[in-house]
């Protein structure tokens, strides 16, 4: 069985962008994992985008339910293109990522420390026999994907997911996880505050139709943006509260 690391190697080596006229990347991250404080944090690694250079982000819901996003390269050319309209902030920065074994991942800001370790169970192991013999044309079916989310978020106990749908800045989205493995353990600092042990979230947060798992996930995969368009999509810059 492939492990996280190795799995995630092979899409570094050979970045190829699944074929399509749509605003598309490739490469994997961490679907969710939340902690005892309430925090959430989610990271994606995409090693090919068709509207940027290769990027990495940490996503940080807080307690309080604001989202912040980190990028090390601009807005307009990495997930808050999509999910601009939902953020507290967006941030351009440094971002460090080291596997320290095949399945410990360890990933830093100057303003965050993070380590979670993965591993199979004999639910991602279905799953991932499934998505390994899938035609491309499946993966593009909202009928299927909408059969697969739901068997796959009760199979995983992840809540409710969604694998198509409207991003905040309202451009629709597919996106497929070929591979998926669960954590384990996880540790996170924000600012030099804990977060607490790995946990499962009580209430499923959500930007737009993307559903946040309730349980931290693991996933390569690739995803499908709708092309950006200036007179229906929103900007990727953070919208001010109303009365701010």
């Amino acid at each position: 069985m492939t492990e996280p690391y190795e799995a995630a190697q092979k899409v570094e080596r050979a970045p190829q962008l699944p074929p399509g006229p749509d605003e598309r990347a490739h490469g994997y991250g961490v679907m969710a994992c939340p902690f005892a404080s309430g925090d959430i944090l989610c990271h994606r690694r995409f090693v090919a985008s068709s509207f940027g250079p290769p990027y990495t982000s940490i996503w940080h819901r807080d307690s309080a339910g604001e989202w912040h996003f980190y990028q090390d390269t601009s807005a307009e050319q990495s997930c808050a293109r999509y999910f601009g309209s939902a953020l507290t902030s967006a941030t351009e920065t440094r971002i460090s990522s080291v596997w320290t074994d095949a399945r410990t991942l360890q990933l830093s800001t100057p303003n965050i420390d993070w380590t979670l370790s993965l591993a199979a169970t004999p639910v991602t192991r279905a799953l991932n026999g499934i998505g390994s013999v899938m035609p491309e044309s499946l993966w593009r079916s909202e009928r299927v994907l909408g059969l697969m989310s739901r068997i796959a978020g009760r199979a995983l106990g992840a809540g409710r997911m969604q694998l198509a749908g409207t991003t905040p800045n309202r451009q629709y989205f597919v996106a497929n996880p070929l591979r998926i493995w669960v954590l384990t353990k996880a540790s996170a600092t924000i600012g030099g505050r804990s977060l607490g042990t790995l946990a499962v979230s009580s209430e499923q947060a959500a930007l737009g139709d993307f559903w946040i798992p309730r349980r931290g996930l693991f996933a390569v995969g690739q995803s499908y943006f709708e092309p950006f368009d200036p007179e229906r999509h929103l900007s990727a810059d953070p919208q001010p509260s109303p009365g701010a």
